[in-house]
């Protein structure tokens, strides 16, 4: 019988920690933690996802600012946009949601953010201090993550570890963090034009899957007792006694719990774990400004 990793558990029980740590802030009368955030347009899981944020930084006593714009502004204006945020010393950390309009460069606008206030830890700085180990904002979902198979006691040493999907927001750097010493699986990155990719996932003892197709994991692919951790959140219709959307993973989750020893679901999984890492990574670069 497999278990379930309760994601929002255990985000709860992070929420808990950082609205403790607050409250002390609070109480010697330092500054605050503020955590800003920039939505572009009016994609359906981001409105969702930013909402969310915004209520967990009311939830932990964080102070919280959210800049709405429609998605025919220009890639100049969100530009300067993030240049007053970098500048803004009230914020100490902010995100840019993904994904952005075509005309919008991601890759100019995660360079353009201040490293010091990356909350997404997406920075080509942030990214480089995490290949080579050192203190830094750590990808939120790929951190999430960790902290799940280390609350779990999930055994990782030597561990066949598969990672489907090779994105620089989850696959690359999570297969980075895995293999670093403490952790030290044995890390197998896949994509679309791995060969056999059925037969590697299936050696697997760990599997990662994080590329955006629902159901794309079948349990044929999966090893019995394989612990295996769900990225995928894609809306697809939904026509039940509420029709709308509803968010599925990248694993057929009712065929392949079958066979694992541990499995997250969506939504449940990971999603909790990443936004509570938005939150431990402002913490941090409050910490930080206050060491300087």
């Amino acid at each position: 019988m497999y278990k379930l990793i309760d994601g929002k558990h255990v985000a709860a029980g992070i929420r808990l920690e950082i609205a403790s740590e607050v409250r002390k802030i609070r109480e010697t009368g330092r500054k605050i933690p503020h955590l800003a955030a920039i939505l572009v347009g009016n994609d359906g899981s981001s409105e969702t996802y930013v909402a969310n944020k915004v209520k967990d930084c009311h939830e932990v006593g964080f102070k919280s600012t959210l800049q709405r714009y429609e998605s025919s502004i220009t890639e100049a204006f969100l530009l300067e946009r993030i240049v007053e945020l970098n500048a803004n010393t009230d914020v100490d950390a902010f995100i840019v949601q993904l994904p952005l309009p075509k005309h919008i460069s991601e890759y100019k606008i995660i360079e353009a953010i201040d490293p010091a206030k990356d909350a997404d830890g997406f920075h080509p700085e942030n990214l480089g201090r995490m290949m080579t180990g050192l203190p830094g904002f750590l990808p939120a979902t790929p951190s999430g993550i960790m902290d799940l198979l280390k609350y779990y006691d999930i055994q990782t040493r030597g561990a066949n570890c598969v990672v489907v999907g090779r994105s620089n927001i989850v696959g690359r750097p999570l297969s980075v963090l895995m293999s670093q010493k403490g952790t030290d699986a044995t890390v197998t990155l896949t994509h679309s034009l791995t060969k056999n990719l059925d037969k590697v996932v299936s050696e697997a003892e760990i599997v990662i899957a994080a590329i955006g197709s629902p159901g794309f994991i079948k349990a044929g692919m999966v090893k019995k007792g394989a612990v295996v951790i769900d990225v995928g959140t894609t809306r697809v219709p939904y026509t039940g006694p509420k029709s709308g959307y509803r968010l599925t993973g990248d694993v057929d989750f009712e065929n392949v719990a079958q066979k694992c020893s541990f499995i997250t679901p969506v939504p449940g999984g990971v999603g909790p774990m990443t936004r509570v890492t938005l939150l431990k990574n402002t913490l941090l670069a409050v910490k930080k400004v206050e060491i300087l």
